[in-house]
């Protein structure tokens, strides 16, 4: 992934609320919070520095207050940074006049939030093609690409329903569904699944990663729910007061956490829900091999299948290269914590 080309770079961003924030920030100062309190400010992202791979969901989670969600209100521009640089394809979105960054956010954004805003007085169909309405699309394409992506996130036959009509999980999919209407380059997602029950949560992620296997998009998602991160994500970026802790893969937070707060966010999770193949392999090629398992497959995905074969599973690369094989005992000693 270290090869893939960055999409949206966020250079020390800052985000201060209050009477002079550039006071506090001049001549490129890195005030603490201590500092930003005491001068009647309130410090709510703190010199953030991330990149997003094209292809990548990159998660940001923290605790409430964090600044998460002022983070990625920052980056999609909806609020003001105080100070840093935010570029998308190489471009300074805070250098955009306003008319280039609607024109932006029409074509290139797509974003879901939590309370997801449809229409009452419009059809699904209506609510989803609604979007390129807005961009001047003819009514004809706009509805067969609206009923395009109504078929994406698994909603055909409903499209002359109303929002009052459905469930909280299928209000959900056409937000998801119109907000991919315009075919974003970047998708901005900020808690969506948490107002929704755990069954249909857990089936919001799997249709989530269903679309993304297919669409392969760029992802901004905001999630408090440590579960749902490692189920999603690339890459996870953990904030505490403002200021980005730790980016890493979700293996990398569990097995290494950067600081005692990262160490406790990542406690209670099991090792065999982050730990890859990859992580546990024994090098070289085996004598006899029952099949073949990717690197980056999660040890809770496969235990069952390698503690039940006789012999050893090859572990591939991504070019399906064989970089080592991994048996029953490597698995147990994951899944009992012996290991890692």
């Amino acid at each position: 992934m270290h090869n893939v080309p960055v999409k949206l770079a966020c250079r020390n961003i800052w985000k201060i609320y209050g009477p002079h924030p550039e006071r506090l920030l001049a001549g490129g100062a890195v005030p603490d919070m201590a500092t930003i309190r005491a001068s009647h400010h309130v410090g709510a992202v703190r010199a953030a520095t991330l990149d997003v791979r094209e292809g990548e969901i990159f998660v940001i989670m923290g605790l409430s207050g964090s600044g998460k969600s002022t983070l990625i209100r920052c980056l999609a521009r909806l609020i003001e940074p105080s100070a840093g640089e935010i570029l998308f394809n190489g471009r300074d979105l805070l250098k955009a006049t306003p008319r280039e960054l609607i024109e932006i956010r029409r074509h290139k954004m797509g974003m879901v939030f939590q309370h997801f805003a449809l229409l009452p007085h419009l059809t699904v169909l209506q609510n989803v093609a609604f979007p390129l309405e807005v961009q001047g699309v003819a009514r004809a394409a706009r509805e067969a690409r609206a009923a395009e992506v109504i078929g994406l996130v698994g909603l055909t036959g409903r499209e002359g329903h109303y929002p009052r009509q459905l469930s909280g999980g299928q209000q959900q999919r056409v937000g998801i569904a119109r907000s991919l209407a315009v075919e974003p380059e970047l998708w901005f997602l900020d808690e969506p699944f948490s107002a929704l029950d755990p069954l249909i949560r857990r089936e919001m992620q799997d249709e989530f990663l269903r679309i993304q296997r297919k669409l392969k998009k760029s992802i901004v998602f905001i999630t408090h729910d440590f579960d749902e991160a490692i189920r999603l994500a690339d890459r996870i970026a953990i904030m505490k007061d403002g200021a980005l802790i730790q980016i890493a893969t979700p293996e990398e937070l569990v097995l290494n956490p950067a600081d005692d707060y990262v160490a406790e966010f990542t406690a209670h999770v099991p090792r065999a829900k982050v730990v890859t193949l990859g992580r546990i392999l024994t090098p070289g090629s085996a004598a006899a091999v029952a099949g073949s398992l990717p690197a980056s497959a999660r040890v809770e995905a496969v235990a069952a299948q390698i503690e039940g074969a006789a012999l050893p599973h090859a572990v591939l690369d991504d070019d399906g290269a064989v970089l080592g094989h991994v048996g029953a005992r490597a698995v147990i000693d994951v899944l009992l914590g012996r290991a890692q």
